[in-house]
């Protein structure tokens, strides 16, 4: 009979306390930060802590764990989403938790403005690579079906008139969705970009924007 000797059967390069979900978290954030071109793959493996033969045995190659960081996001935001839009709040305060949900995101405390992933990311890599165009696509089509299913119960509800093209009010209350990650990304201040916000809800429900004071000009020296 041999004897044998024990050794360490943990796979070589792989944390002790690998998770996945934190894993593909801190990827996400990476990509996020710098875009796909942006991000290399030692910049994957210093953000999880997962050499290169562990996030290729884990996710695949650079361009696979980019798609699920997208998948993740998309999953992650509908979520938020379908937690804002609550039937039993009024449409104006539903709408407004989701822009100042999406605020949270774009502008992330004590960090620099990061914008929406999708919209930072997505669109710039759509254009030559089929797979990502199809993730975008449908990432839009998830976070307009969120919107669409609350304006159809607002219509039910009364909250719209009966003729509300929900469907078009969603696709506009998404424009509005993204139009606010990209000016959050060019510097705009979050005081701006929620006030821009609370006069895409007033139109979306069908009443004028609230008006803004003009800006004091400034006195000429005597």
């Amino acid at each position: 009979m041999q004897s044998s000797t024990k050794k360490d059967s943990r796979p070589r390069g792989r944390p002790r306390a690998y998770d996945p979900q934190e894993a593909l978290a801190r990827a996400r954030d990476t990509f996020w930060r710098n875009g796909y071109t942006g991000t290399s793959l030692d910049d994957l493996s210093e953000a999880t802590g997962m050499n290169r033969p562990s996030l290729y045995g884990a996710f695949g190659d650079k361009h696979a764990l980019y798609l699920q960081t997208v998948e993740r996001y998309v999953e992650a935001g509908r979520n938020a989403m379908d937690a804002a839009l609550d039937g039993a709040l009024p449409l104006r305060d539903a709408l407004l938790r989701v822009f100042d949900g999406a605020l949270g995101w774009y502008l992330p405390p004590g960090d620099t403005a990061r914008g929406c992933l999708l919209i930072g990311t997505a669109a710039v890599e759509a254009v030559n690579d089929e797979a990502v165009r199809e993730r975008l696509a449908t990432g839009l089509r998830t976070f307009d079906k969120a919107f669409e299913r609350r304006l159809r119960l607002a219509v039910a509800q009364g909250e719209l008139p009966a003729h509300a093209n929900a469907p078009m009010l969603a696709r506009l209350s998404s424009a509005l969705l993204h139009s606010m990650a990209l000016r959050a990304r060019a510097g705009d201040s979050r005081a701006s970009l929620r006030a821009m916000a609370v006069a895409g809800i007033a139109l979306i429900c069908g009443e004028a924007p609230p008006e803004t004071k003009p800006r004091a000009k400034p006195r000429r020296a005597k």
